[in-house]
């Protein structure tokens, strides 16, 4: 397993996960600007199977249009609520507790509402998390724009992604917190979002 995470914009990352064995690959939220991906996806000769998007804002999502008609056969991957606001009708719309598998590599797919209603996380070969706008790197995702809610989130938090073993490595969806990434272990220990005992307590985090 491969995670290539790429930065794009001033703080948006994408992801691309690829099989080095088989060649492979899906992207996760193509969002502003796809150029970086599709130069990396050409240089390692990768074959695009899917287009996973984490929740349906602009900067996450934007690109799925231009990739699909590059790349006709991917497959667009939405959970159902965030899938209804996309551009491009999902081909797959997934559900909590889905996997998907291409070459070596097994996804497991959470639904994680708090920042969008749909929003989901990635689980990779049980190493690596991508969490989109749920979790950030000392911090979580926004529950004041339209479709957000803080109990939501809190449930997401603290019921699915404090449960996931400490060793996974957080990939979030911005260059957010003091590092692009991190262990999921350090989070539960660092993270004032995942610290807070209460959902009063979480409700009152600056």
């Amino acid at each position: 397993m491969a995670i290539e995470q790429i930065k794009i914009g001033f703080d948006n990352f994408s992801y691309v996960i690829y099989c080095p064995v088989t060649k492979k690959a899906a992207i996760v939220d193509p969002g502003l600007d796809s150029a970086k991906i599709l130069q990396f996806i050409a240089s390692k000769k990768l074959t695009l199977e899917y287009i996973i998007i984490t929740h349906y804002h602009s900067d996450h999502s934007s690109d799925s249009k231009k990739i699909k008609s590059l790349f006709p056969q991917a497959k667009i991957i939405a959970s159902e609520a965030d899938g209804k606001k996309l551009a491009l009708k999902p081909d797959i719309v997934i559900s909590d507790g889905n996997k998907l598998t291409f070459g070596k590599i097994l996804v497991d797919f959470l639904i994680t509402p708090g920042h969008t209603p749909g929003g989901i996380c990635i689980i990779v070969n049980n190493e690596a998390l991508l969490t989109g706008d749920t979790l950030f790197i000392g911090d979580c995702g926004r529950t004041d724009l339209p479709g957000g809610n803080l109990i939501q989130m809190y449930t997401s938090l603290h019921e699915k992604i404090m449960n996931l073993p400490d060793e996974l490595i957080v990939y979030p969806g911005h260059d957010y917190g003091e590092k692009p990434f991190d262990s999921l272990g350090n989070q539960k220990y660092t993270n004032k979002t995942l610290k807070a005992k209460t959902l009063k307590e979480f409700s009152t985090i600056p």
